[in-house]
């Protein structure tokens, strides 16, 4: 199945429903097929063929949206580029990838001819926003405008590429992952009911369409005929303005997100009730955020989803019914251990959790997760040493470490890279940092090992203090001390203002190696 079929089966069957709003603007999906026949006319005017490639630089839009489906109807492959980037980190992006149209916002014009020195495949640059577009650039509208709606009848099969994703890039250069139609419509058509003229639901998108999340949480909503509520960028007070005016029904969220709302001075001022689904991952959730939560949201359901770009997103899920904390205090309290973890792996998804030889761990025991489906990616663009390395013996290795419990859900341990060897013993980061931020003092936390001599590796706890509160480190290690064994607890504390996170709230262990990882008695 070609994933532009989503929008063509969606504006058949809720041809007037609204499928974006953005802004002012507001788009039913007969006139937003329309607009992406167009588009895809006009790329095919600008020379895009079948296994092309066509990037985009832009903040959350419907333009995003139409390119994609656009560049699905021709066979191309679509780029989206984060417009967090570095000038150094675009151009090595555009030579990795080399599009043959990019499409960016104004904002990001001046970045993309900075970068475009030593990209000599692009031939075409259209400018999504521009009322006049800047030297050597096209309109966007223009475009759409001149163009022709007649019907694009995409060949691609389900096992061909659609997309090149390039990783968040916590740990080197980002590799673009090489995602085929199948790694979305498994998914989707396996989770997400098609469009319903008598179910009408409402998304607030928020998480950007550059990451895997953005992108499923999308293409789920159109398949399913949902009317996409767009925001740029997060912002919490816009946020609870955008669900309260457009009686939101689900949303998609990360940590930080649901963290910052519930801080927000406005938070409990905005009528919230139309919301019935919240979904969050994309990086850990610590626990004091999610049980305040279900606190904050009443009668709405919370699911974790869990997965990566490779896995083209969600490969395990905690559903709504192990957020419901009720029953006895035993049963309470199980529950309350369910929520740090990351639930079971979904029906089209086999999950194993190995050790380093490849056999499968006993349950409590830690491991690397390896997973194998239908929709992990193809590979890594122009990488095939790091694809073998990732992919080998039939199963994709996720670097995630983590451990089975006697009842089959999973628990996170943290990346493999970021695991600490003390003395012989290996050490969870996260462990250590649920811990940590159970204390009331504690805002944030994050466990790096730092080098030693004598036993290999010592842990280190760089913590942010909450507003108003003064935690020592003596407190803290104190506080571990009762919860850890010995050899887990910290050796010492940094306080910070706060910790480093790429834009979807993943900790960037490896700034904090670079910035505090000298050794404890240097």
């Amino acid at each position: 199945m070609n994933t532009s079929d989503f929008l063509t089966i969606a504006s058949a069957i809720v041809p007037d429903r609204e499928a974006i709003v953005f802004d002012d603007r507001r788009f039913t999906y007969e006139a937003l097929s329309e607009r992406v026949r167009r588009l895809a006319n006009a790329l095919a005017e600008l020379g895009v063929q079948p296994g092309d490639r066509v990037a985009t630089m832009q903040v959350n839009c419907n333009q995003l949206m139409e390119t994609y489906f656009a560049t699905a109807m021709l066979d191309a492959l679509y780029v989206p580029l984060n417009y967090r980037a570095r000038a150094e980190e675009l151009t090595n992006m555009l030579q990795d990838s080399g599009p043959k149209v990019i499409l960016a916002g104004q904002r990001y014009v001046p970045l993309v001819k900075e970068a475009l020195g030593a990209a000599s495949d692009i031939q075409r640059l259209v400018a999504f926003d521009a009322n006049t577009a800047p030297d050597g650039w096209l309109a966007y509208e223009d475009l759409l405008a001149q163009a022709s709606d007649d019907e694009q009848f995409p060949a691609a099969d389900d096992d061909d590429v659609t997309v090149l994703m390039y990783t968040a890039g916590t740990t080197g250069v980002p590799r673009a992952v090489m995602l085929t139609h199948e790694s979305f419509a498994s998914y989707i058509l396996e989770n997400v009911s098609p469009a319903d003229p008598d179910i009408e639901e409402r998304n607030i998108l928020t998480v950007p369409l550059y990451h895997i999340a953005g992108m499923q949480a999308a293409l789920s909503a159109v398949y399913g005929g949902r009317t996409l509520i767009v925001q740029r960028q997060f912002e919490p007070v816009e946020w609870m303005r955008l669900v309260e005016r457009e009686r939101a029904s689900r949303a998609m969220m990360v940590p930080t997100m649901l963290k910052h709302l519930m801080e927000a001075a406005e938070f409990g001022n905005h009528d919230l009730s139309s919301l019935e689904v919240i979904t969050y991952g994309a990086a850990p959730m610590p626990l004091e955020v999610i049980k305040r939560a279900i606190g904050a949201f009443p009668g709405v359901r919370f699911i974790n989803a869990f997965g990566q770009t490779e896995t083209a997103s969600t490969i395990t899920m905690l559903p709504p019914e192990d957020h419901v904390l009720d029953g006895s205090p035993e049963e309470i309290e199980r529950k309350l251990g369910r929520l740090a973890s990351i639930g079971k792996p979904l029906g089209d998804i086999e999950i194993r959790i190995v050790d380093e030889d490849g056999a499968d761990v006993p349950v409590g025991e830690m491991g690397e997760i390896v997973a194998k489906g239908p929709r992990l990616m193809k590979g890594y663009w122009n990488m095939e040493e790091a694809t073998r390395q990732a992919m080998h013996g039939g199963w994709l290795h996720t670097g995630d470490l983590g451990y089975w419990d006697e009842d089959g859900y999973i628990f996170l341990a943290g990346r493999a890279k970021d695991m600490i060897k003390r003395g012989g013993e290996a050490i969870s980061p996260e462990e250590v940092e649920q811990v940590l931020m159970a204390h009331p003092g504690v805002d944030e936390a994050a466990i790096i090992g730092v080098p030693d001599e004598e036993w290999g590796e010592r842990v280190r706890a760089i913590v942010v203090a909450k507003d108003g509160a003064a935690p020592t480190a003596k407190e803290l290690t104190d506080h571990c001390h009762e919860r850890l064994a010995s050899f887990k607890r910290p050796e010492s504390v940094i306080f910070v203002t706060e910790l480093p996170r790429n834009p979807l709230g993943k900790i960037l262990k490896r700034v904090l190696r670079e910035e505090h990882g000298s050794s404890i008695d240097a």
